[in-house]
C-alpha cells in the first residue's frame, strides 16, 4: 500500500504543520512509513503552498508522486495551481468559501474556516481540514492523528485543536450518513 497525498493553500493557513500532523500520525503513532516534502510560493505568506506526504506500508524507496491519490485544499489559487495531476478516483477534501471553482465533480466540502469560526479561532480551519480529510480518505487510524494532535501544538491550544479535529470528523461522518 501506498498513499500520494498532497495538501495545499496559501502560506499562513497551517499547511506545513498539516503535513507534518499526517506524517507524524502515520510513521511516530502508527506502524507506517511516512516522508513529507513542502514548498511555498516565492512570497510565503498569501502565496501557494503544499506539503506532500507519502504513507506507505513498506519502505519507501521513491519520494515523488506520480499521481496525488488524496489531495486536502484550502485555497483556489493552490487548486488550480496544483491539481493538474489527480488520478480519476482521487479523494479531494475542499473548503467550498475558500475554493469556490473545482472541476472535480466528487470533490467532498468542508467549510472548515466557518467551523473554525464557529470553534472561536479561525487559525484551526487546518486542523478541522486534517480531521475531514483523513476521515474522507482513511489515511491513518483516528488515535494515531489524535495522538499526532496533541503531540505536535502548544498544550494551552490541545483542547481547541482536538475540538477542531472531532468537527472535521464528525462533519466527513455527517455527510457520509446522509
Amino acid at each position: 500500500m501506498r498513499k500520494n497525498i498532497r495538501l495545499c493553500g496559501s502560506g499562513g493557513q497551517g499547511i506545513m504543520t498539516a503535513g507534518y500532523i499526517l506524517g507524524k500520525a502515520a510513521s511516530v503513532f502508527h506502524d507506517y512509513e511516512a516522508i513529507q516534502a513542502q514548498s511555498y510560493g516565492p512570497e510565503a505568506r498569501g502565496g501557494a503552498a503544499r506539503s506532500e506526504v507519502i504513507i506507505s506500508d513498506r519502505e519507501i524507496g521513491y519520494s515523488g508522486l506520480p499521481e496525488t491519490q488524496y489531495m486536502m485544499v484550502m485555497s483556489q489559487a493552490a487548486f488550480d495551481k496544483y491539481s493538474n495531476d489527480l488520478s480519476d478516483d482521487a479523494v479531494v477534501v475542499i473548503d467550498p468559501d475558500t475554493v469556490p471553482y473545482v472541476d472535480y465533480e466528487e470533490a467532498i466540502k468542508v467549510p472548515a474556516k466557518n467551523i473554525a469560526e464557529e470553534l472561536g479561532n479561525t487559525i484551526v480551519a487546518n486542523i478541522v481540514m486534517i480531521g475531514a480529510f483523513n476521515e474522507a480518505a482513511g489515511l491513518v487510524p483516528e488515535k494515531a492523528l489524535e495522538e499526532s494532535v496533541k503531540d505536535t501544538v502548544p498544550p494551552r491550544f490541545v483542547d481547541l485543536n482536538m475540538r477542531a479535529l472531532k468537527r472535521g470528523i464528525d462533519h466527513v461522518r455527517n455527510i457520509s450518513e446522509e
